[in-house]
């Protein structure tokens, strides 16, 4: 599972939330990670400070301040050594608010990295989350050509000379846009939706058959190239008369899907044969797919269509 550390959340947010480490510099390689989470449900990444279910990383605002500060100095110090005994990973103090020096005491001796902002607590912890669910997102890695066609993040796969690069680049020349080519990194970012990046190392680049490795954005310009994109459709091109085409249903009546990271994602198989224009059969089934989430079937009002005539010609 993906997890990083309370020093990787704290050099990624400085700042952005212009955070200062005030204590607990020795729990720098807390981690967090989606594991704890899941293992118990009730412990959440991050949250105002809570003592019966305590967040991963709690964040103090005005009212969670003043009310540590209103609790006698026992009650004080048994509840913090009660929070702090939790799986705790960062505390951080938002709204520009002074740290009590029990709070200082207590995070230097359970080695909990304590932080603070000026930043409003929601604001920070809305940050905290969107960078979380980013950073700690399960992953995998596909092979393929990732593109942006038409608005929509489509995958072109394929068996390896099937011509996914020459495809893509015709595609980029009319207008769309490069994600990724050959590596193409898929980070589920919620339990309904996949992100597709491109690794750093191959960022721009497009190789081609014939020609070798093009720089997309220094041919085509900065729009040619996407960072990211939601993948939405996976094009797979097969051989034309294949036995994988064999069974293929004609009028596409069961969409077919394919699970990645648990999640379906609608798939098209386009039979690759001389003399087929496959960006324009890639553009076509795009706009197919639009309309089709949008309540619009060709192929089922084709259907109803033949059915009315079967019933006017009885």
């Amino acid at each position: 599972m993906p997890q990083i550390t309370a020093r990787q959340l704290f050099i990624d947010n400085a700042e952005k939330l212009r955070l200062t480490w005030v204590a607990g510099q020795s729990g720098a390689n807390n981690l967090l990670s989606n594991d704890a989470s899941e293992q118990k449900p009730s412990l959440s990444l991050v949250g105002h400070l809570n003592f019966v279910h305590p967040n991963r990383i709690q964040v103090l605002g005005i009212a969670e301040i003043a009310y540590v500060n209103g609790l006698s100095p026992d009650v004080q110090l048994s509840s913090l050594n009660q929070l702090f005994a939790s799986e705790m990973a960062a505390m951080i103090v938002a709204n520009g608010q002074v740290v009590p020096d029990a709070l200082r005491d207590a995070a230097e001796r359970h080695h909990v990295p304590l932080l603070t902002s000026p930043e409003q607590s929601p604001y920070l912890m809305e940050v905290l989350r969107y960078y979380l669910s980013k950073a700690l997102a399960v992953s995998t890695h596909l092979h393929g050509v990732f593109l942006d066609v038409l608005e929509v993040g489509v995958l072109l796969t394929g068996e390896s000379s099937m011509g996914k690069s020459e495809l893509a680049l015709e595609l980029i020349s009319r207008g769309h846009g490069l994600v990724a080519d050959d590596v193409v990194e898929v980070y589920r970012t919620n339990p309904e939706t996949l992100e597709g990046r491109c690794p750093p190392m191959l960022r721009d680049f497009l190789e081609v058959r014939g020609i070798g490795v093009l720089n997309i954005r220094t041919i085509f310009g900065e729009t040619a190239v996407r960072p990211k994109k939601t993948l939405k459709l996976i094009i797979h091109l097969a051989k034309a008369g294949g036995e994988s085409l064999a069974p293929v249903d004609r009028l596409q009546m069961q969409a077919a899907t394919q699970a990645i990271l648990d999640v379906p994602i609608r798939k098209l198989v386009i039979p690759v044969a001389a003399g087929r224009n496959l960006a324009v059969l890639v553009e076509s089934a795009v706009r197919n797919y639009i309309l089709q989430l949008r309540g619009i079937d060709s192929t089922r009002e084709f259907i109803e269509r033949h059915q009315k005539f079967m019933e006017m010609g009885e």
